[in-house]
């Protein structure tokens, strides 16, 4: 039966009987078979919990993702008041337009005293003003051309009137057609809810297909400064760059494979993109960067942009630190290495948020934060050294897993703290996002690829100039007359 098993003495083990030995053997096999299995059991215990427990708060899941069952982290404690201006407060009221955009000025006088009777008399210099704003009633302005046929009395040939060359072809003038592009893009309403809103509004009766169409005809308007604006872009000394789920279909032959799509964005302090693609790779990222891009990028791990130096990269840390939760919320020394972890970032943030509000300068931000900087990465490194079984698939295994990768771009962690006016997250990206994501909710997508471009121009537009401070309507307005009339194009870049 072999030599005895650990614990029994050898004469012992050949003294007893060969049944009993067996027994034994057979008991340990099972025993060691039982305790794999433990494990084995226990790892996919602790894997489901993980994953049933992930949220916004330790995931890249969005936020509307949390079921109701979700705890929010708790919140401050409230001070017990009513919400709102609190007694003493002046208070403000609507502020008064100024008078040149006052249409009517209606005076009124007191007759008599109101404590004597006496009649009153004259002007106050500077009387109580209160303005009242109202919206007259709006009706289209329609415009019949009758074009007409005659018949020359020499050779009996009919001729024709044309259009002058300021009148569309279209039957929606250039204001109408860049409301209609305003209300797919800056206020995102479904086709069914801008045709309610401009039938109840305007009077103006519009089917989809006509919508749908002029959007069409406003996205050719906008094929010159959405090249303009990516080359500016392009050339940025820092990019904010995301992507995120945008499904199209297929109704332009532009999908055949039925790929999902997806919407990438490029946030610059000049301008921002939107380039809507049906891939998420590596080959889409350098696309919408250009293969030329001398700038930081601030971005998430994604491996698209892995093809980047890591000193032309900032990493996101409001994603790390959803991941610093995670690994904080799993049992045993992954909740050790997640909590010391998290209490560095803690101390890092503060560092920034001090510098940000001006009490400490560049190099007091440099200087403090660099301790915080050498432990963080000493902790990593501490995880690694450690390691794991190669495959294994236990929480420390994946807490492993993640150091690894944070140290394989741990430079990328701290451009921030070596490039002046880099943000340490990715946040302007995924706010520019936001409005994508409320579409793709609203319409679940785009039927065509045309659509998809047409989507990108617009959210282009209006998304930079709100970045701008610029009047989105005038503009659209202003790209359809240059585009379908002839004139200046106008430009997404601002005014030098």
């Amino acid at each position: 039966m072999g030599s005895a098993p650990a614990g029994i003495a050898e004469a012992d083990w050949q003294a007893t009987p060969v049944a009993v030995r067996a027994f034994i053997v057979a008991q340990q096999q099972e025993n060691a078979e039982l305790r794999n299995q433990l494990t084995a059991l226990a790892t996919e215990l602790a894997s489901l919990r993980e994953q049933v427990g992930r949220s916004s708060r330790n995931s890249s899941k969005p936020p509307s993702s949390d079921g109701p069952g979700f705890k929010p982290p708790a919140r401050r404690k409230g001070s017990g008041r009513k919400r709102g201006a609190q007694p003493g407060h002046p208070g403000s009221g609507p502020e008064l337009l100024p008078i040149e955009r006052v249409d009517a000025v209606v005076d009124h006088h007191p007759d008599a005293c109101r404590r004597c009777g006496s009649l009153l008399a004259g002007e106050d210099p500077e009387p109580l003003r209160h303005q009242l704003i109202e919206i007259p009633p709006i009706a289209p302005v329609v415009t019949e051309h009758r074009l007409h046929r005659l018949v020359c009395p020499c050779c009996s040939t009919s001729t024709c009137a044309t259009l002058p060359a300021d009148v569309d072809a279209s039957s929606y003038g250039p204001r109408l057609s860049a409301l209609v592009g305003l209300l797919g893009s800056a206020f995102p309403l479904s086709v069914s809810k801008t045709q309610a809103l401009l039938d109840q509004l305007l009077g103006v009766a519009i089917s989809r297909g006509a919508i749908a169409a002029i959007r069409q005809r406003l996205s050719a308007a906008l094929a010159q400064p959405m090249v303009q604006a990516l080359e500016a872009a392009r050339r940025q000394p820092v990019a904010y760059v995301d992507e995120t789920g945008a499904p199209t279909g297929n109704a332009d032959g532009g999908n055949p494979s039925g790929k999902r799509g997806w919407q990438w964005v490029m946030v610059t302090p000049v301008v921002t993109v939107f380039v809507q693609g049906l891939s998420r790779s590596a080959a889409a990222a350098m696309e919408l960067l250009g293969h030329g891009f001398g700038g930081i990028v601030v971005s998430d791990r994604f491996s698209a942009y892995n093809h980047l130096p890591s000193q032309q990269r900032q990493l996101c840390w409001a994603h790390l630190i959803r991941d610093l939760r995670a690994i904080a919320e799993r049992s045993g020394a992954s909740a050790e290495v997640g909590h010391q972890l998290l209490e560095l970032q803690h101390q890092l943030f503060g560092c920034w948020h001090r510098y940000r509000e001006g009490r400490i300068d560049w190099s007091g931000l440099q200087h403090s934060s660099r301790p915080i900087r050498q432990a963080f990465v000493a902790t990593l490194q501490r995880v690694v050294d450690l390691g794991c079984n190669r495959g294994e698939r236990t929480p420390w295994a994946s807490t492993v897993r993640t150091c690894q990768q944070l140290l394989q771009r741990s430079d990328a962690l701290w451009t921030f703290l070596t490039t002046e006016g880099i943000e340490p997250t990715n946040n302007a990206a995924e706010r520019a996002l936001r409005q994508s994501v409320i579409q793709r909710k609203i319409s679940h997508g785009v039927q065509s690829r045309q659509g998809a471009i047409c989507r990108s121009r617009l959210l282009t537009v209006t998304t930079t100039l709100r970045q701008q401070g610029r009047d989105v309507w005038q503009f659209l307005e202003q790209a359809w007359i240059a585009h379908h009339r002839g004139g200046v194009m106008p430009s997404l870049l601002p005014a030098l």
